[in-house]
């Protein structure tokens, strides 16, 4: 791949093109990979495509303001993005450990992006350029959008917009906003005036200004009650949908107001088409080639996005709050254009990796009313059970893998992005089902159940458990009818708000009885501007407003935690703690139903163990 047939990233290479000046410069926390599993390749071609100059500032050195300037003051104003990833989930575990590596940085390098760092790009920038526009975009931006509950300073913090000195935020998916601003600005229309575009988030001072919106509680007043907060927090939830949700105003002190535009409305298909159809260059920029390339190709280059947006309603999930939740998705045409693109590169051995999205089985809207009159407010599609209105149909889903295993050249297509079982089962047909075990699973296939126990489930918004045992018996008699061994690797997750150390055992029983010990156990992560995050902060479930038990200290958590992996001998003493704090001593003994062995059985166990290996090794000695 040639060097020109990426965007600018210096000001060399914007010379060559002839250009004297940029429109837009892209700052972004990743490494550039021009791919459209990207935010800042969609965004950069798509202005691309209306005209625009872009060029790529990627991963700046944040201590020094001159790494701001490569392309000079751009014309038109500076586009700021954290990366594809929240940068402190990218760079903290749930335990607030720093990670090692950096899958969206060349070679995997940890620590070339900031904390925070829309916040500190802003800031940069301001440093330099006084009045030029900034406008942030990206998740790390939409999800902070407005007063939001920060895990790693354990605080409430206010809008991003006034932290990082930017003008505006393009939250969600940003194609419709970004276009209306580009133009905008191209018109000359000043930044302060751009208040009403959808899709977006403003600074305002004059109050009578604000038109036909609903006014939240202050954020002085928001950080001085929790109870307020979680109300607040549930209007926002309530008002992510294009066709329904409000104009919302949050006021701040100095006479200031932080607005979100109502969303900006769904692409349709063919709007999808043309975004993906732009001419990526499928992968990272020459430059990182000498560090091995960025990890983050690896996971996504023979992969097919079909969909976006999600009717799931998972609690713990932002998807809700960005990309909203009714399902956009691409033609079949284009999907195959793609994949055939894929079976032509180098390294192509025959694999499309996936073919999905936020939910891989989910390819229309959920009912036929939502392009109309937009998703319910009140309810949700598949939470408790499935809503009498659903349109559970997978046959779009099905006619798609079937054109894609007939492309020459692909042997397996295989489905890696979550499938939501419950859909499934709502689904009367079991074609797909049939399908899936067929052609699309390689052994094993990873769901999501989550938990058993049904007061964390219905915190989850997720279904029963009996929902999950009626797929397990399905799935199990389908590979049977096929002839195939196939199995399930549930994903289960630990701490999540609700859970106390009773259902945290009543989980790891689920283990026992499953005969499973999850590898890797996913500890709730409180990442902005989800509801279970609501939750874990202000100890109410803010649909209901009911007090919850929120296990928040790391000794619970890691104890919720090793009961799931019970068995591995390092967490012994932690599982005891656990067990004998729920009450559960009757789970440590020698009946088939326990958990773990006493300890001085456990110490004789493990001296009897270090004997015989002594004496192997002695006998090996005497043989020779």
């Amino acid at each position: 791949m040639k060097r020109s047939d990426f965007l600018p990233v210096n000001k060399t290479d914007m010379l060559e093109r002839g250009w004297d000046q940029v429109d837009f410069a892209y700052v972004t926390g990743d490494a550039y990979v021009d791919h459209p599993s990207f935010g800042t390749a969609i965004i950069s071609r798509l202005l691309e495509s209306r005209g625009y100059r872009v060029g790529i500032i990627s991963q700046p050195d944040w201590k020094n303001p001159e790494s701001i300037r490569v392309f000079g003051e751009p014309r038109l104003g500076f586009l700021v993005s954290a990366g594809n990833m929240d940068s402190m989930v990218n760079h903290y575990s749930v335990s607030k450990k720093h990670r090692k590596t950096d899958a969206y940085t060349a070679g995997g390098e940890m620590g070339k992006r900031p904390d925070y760092a829309c916040v500190v790009y802003g800031n940069l920038i301001r440093q330099t350029y006084k009045k030029t526009p900034v406008i942030l975009g990206g998740i790390e931006a939409s999800l902070r959008r407005l007063a939001h509950y920060d895990y790693w300073s354990d605080r409430l913090k206010r809008s991003v917009l006034l932290d990082s000195g930017a003008d505006i935020i393009s939250y969600g998916m940003g194609e419709r906003s970004i276009i209306e601003i580009a133009d905008a600005l191209d018109a000359g229309i000043p930044v302060s005036q751009l208040t009403y575009i959808d899709g977006t988030v403003v600074k305002i001072k004059d109050r009578d200004s604000i038109y036909d919106a609903e006014f939240l509680p202050s954020y002085e007043e928001l950080k001085t009650d929790k109870k307020l907060y979680a109300k607040s927090f549930y209007t926002q939830y309530c008002n992510t949908d294009a066709f329904n949700g409000k104009r919302l105003a949050e006021p701040y002190s100095g006479h200031l107001y932080i607005v979100q535009n109502p969303p900006s409305r769904p692409l349709s298909t063919a709007e999808m088409d043309d975004v993906y159809d732009l001419p990526y260059t499928r992968t990272y920029h020459p430059d990182y080639e000498a560090k091995g390339g960025v990890p983050a190709i690896s996971e996504i280059r023979f992969s097919l996005i079909s969909s976006r947006g999600c009717f799931g309603g998972c609690s713990f999930c932002a998807l809700t709050f960005h990309q909203g939740r009714i399902v956009q998705v691409r033609s079949h045409d284009s999907l195959l254009r793609e994949a055939g693109m894929i079976t032509k590169e180098k390294d192509f051995k025959g694999y499309i990796h996936d073919v999905g999205g936020p939910t891989a089985n989910f390819r229309h809207p959920s009912c036929t009313k939502q392009m109309e009159r937009g998703v319910c407010r009140d309810r949700q599609c598949l939470f408790p059970a499935p809503c009498r209105n659903l349109d559970a149909d997978h046959s779009d889903y099905v006619s798609l893998l079937r054109k894609l295993r007939d492309i020459p050249g692909v042997k397996k297509v295989f489905i890696r992005s979550g499938i939501r079982f419950d859909y499934l089962l709502a689904d009367r047909s079991r074609d797909f089902l049939r399908e899936l075990c067929q052609y699309h699973v390689s052994g094993q296939l990873k769901v999501a159940p989550e938990h058993v126990a049904a007061p964390v489930l219905a915190l989850m918004g997720k279904p029963e458990h009996r929902v999950y045992e009626q797929f397990t018996q399905e799935f199990r008699n389908m590979n049977r009818k096929l002839g195939k061994e196939q199995y399930l690797v549930p994903y289960l997750m630990s701490s999540h708000p609700g859970s106390t150390l009773k259902e945290a055992v009543r989980l790891a029983e689920y283990c026992r009885d499953l005969g499973y010990m999850p590898e890797q156990v996913q500890d709730f992560y409180p990442t902005p501007s989800t509801l279970s995050t609501c939750m874990y902060y202000t100890g109410l479930d803010p649909r209901t407003m009911k007090k919850i038990y929120v296990p928040v200290s790391p000794h619970e958590k890691a104890m919720q935690r090793a009961l799931i992996q019970y068995r591995k001998p390092e967490l012994y003493d932690l599982v005891r703690e656990a067990l004998t704090k729920a009450g559960r001593t009757d789970l440590i003994g020698y009946g088939p139903k326990c958990l773990i062995r006493p300890r001085h059985d456990r110490k004789k166990h493990a001296t009897e163990k270090v004997v015989r290996k002594k004496k192997t090794i002695r006998n090996i000695h005497k043989k020779k």
